[in-house]
């Protein structure tokens, strides 16, 4: 079951309102600003939280140590449970994030890449294996389930969820695991549709277990060479992410 949380804010007629506080936001390419996602979310929940980093130096695929203390401290004191983290290149802040959580998960990363490769440059952190990292560092972390690379399981089994039933799970889905009818990314993609992105996602949050958090990756930013319609795609598979999910809230 996903906790709710809640903000309070006084609308233009002066009256107080109480809204899910359900989505942080991470702009380091303004990918979200270009598609028209984040406009989008700032009229349709009240709640966001937007974390402007773009200026931030050493973040893109590696996060040096000098990013990730200006990361951890620009994160907010309450993280929401629904999370947007910009372009794969940016994946690992699902490790910054995993690593405030205080009782054990499970992680199911959504994926094309298993991201549990060795970085190339000792001791950074990086896109490519920031699971091998939690893996390592975060001792609440009880076992990772890699759902889409060659080698991986390409669904999501109703067994394994009925085996930890009841126990918090962190779903991290980079939507470059789908095809890219339903995303564009700049990295390489996998068939999976957005249907079947929805069918994993609705077993994970049908209540059978503790959703920790849900983030999401995978966007291109005109300066990575999205054209009109790849921002129009990456809107709307965002838009409709955002609707699925947030049905779990209610």
């Amino acid at each position: 079951m996903l906790p709710k949380k809640w903000v309070v804010y006084v609308g233009n007629n002066g009256y107080l309102y109480m809204m899910k506080e359900e989505v942080l936001v991470f702009n380091f390419s303004g990918a979200y600003e270009a598609q028209g996602f984040l406009p989008w979310l700032r009229k349709k929940a009240a709640g966001t939280k937007e974390l402007n980093l773009s200026g931030l130096e050493g973040t893109c695929c590696y996060c040096d140590r000098n990013a990730k203390a200006e990361i951890l401290r620009s994160l907010p004191e309450e993280l929401p449970v629904l999370r947007w983290l910009d372009s794969g290149d940016y994946h690992y802040l699902s490790y910054l994030l995993a690593l405030w959580e205080k009782e054990p998960f499970h992680l199911v990363l959504l994926d094309n890449h298993p991201d549990n490769q060795n970085p190339a440059f000792d001791g950074m952190l990086s896109c490519g294996g920031w699971v091998k990292t939690l893996q390592r560092e975060q001792p609440m972390l009880k076992g990772v389930l890699t759902i889409g690379p060659e080698g991986c399981p390409q669904t999501l089994e109703d067994a394994w969820i009925e085996e930890r039933r009841g126990e918090r799970v962190y779903v991290s889905l980079d939507k470059d695991v789908m095809d890219r009818a339903w995303a564009r990314t700049d990295w390489s993609q996998g068939s999976n549709t957005l249907e079947e992105v929805k069918d994993w996602l609705g077993k994970l949050l049908d209540g059978r277990m503790e959703i920790a958090a849900v983030d999401i990756c995978g966007e291109m930013a005109p300066l990575k060479g999205a054209t009109p319609e790849d921002l129009r795609i990456n809107r709307e598979t965002n838009i409709e992410l955002y609707r699925f999910i947030t049905t779990y809230l209610e």
